[in-house]
């Protein structure tokens, strides 16, 4: 092979080399200015079941089954939403799976005496009874109220602190 030759072998070798290098620069640049789209609709609407709790400014504090269809409207009209609710405030709390859910609370100056009578030791002449004292002597202030009802002392107290609520 001629120094001629020698030249125009390294030339080629030289451009498969630009030529190799050049397609990866570019296919890298290609790659990294690739724009990203991005996909802001909604993927749909989580399905909904099982029960919610309702409570404070509300007729009827308690939990309520959630059906498909439901709308937080359609719960909260269950619920009785009262003339002084504040519904630009109202929060939403959703437990992580396998979160603990708080026992419901029997507000004792709303409750229907069936109600009261699914407490702990609270039988159908002790729920007559706290519906008796209400309207007698008014709302209960506080749960230890409750004491000043006939038949519920210190031992059925305790077995329904927990349970129990009061509302203004």
């Amino acid at each position: 092979m001629g120094h001629a030759g020698k030249f125009y072998l390294f030339v080629t070798v030289f451009l498969a080399v630009a030529v190799v290098v050049g397609g990866v620069v570019l296919a890298l640049n290609h790659s990294k200015n690739q724009p990203v789209e991005i996909d802001l609709s909604q993927t749909g609407t989580p399905e909904l079941s099982g029960e919610v709790y309702i409570g404070g400014a509300v007729a009827n504090p308690g939990i309520y089954p959630v059906r498909e269809g439901d709308t937080l409207q359609d719960i909260l009209l269950d619920a009785g939403i009262e003339a002084g609710a504040d519904l630009s405030d109202i929060k939403i709390y959703i437990p992580a799976e396998g979160e603990g859910q708080p026992p419901q609370k029997v507000d004792i100056n709303r409750a229907e005496p069936w109600l009261l009578q699914a407490l702990p030791d609270i039988g159908k002449t002790r729920a007559k009874a706290i519906e008796d004292y209400r309207e007698e002597n008014g709302p209960f202030k506080r749960i230890e109220d409750l004491l000043q009802v006939e038949g519920i002392g210190e031992g059925t107290f305790e077995k329904i602190r927990d349970y129990i609520t009061v509302s203004d």
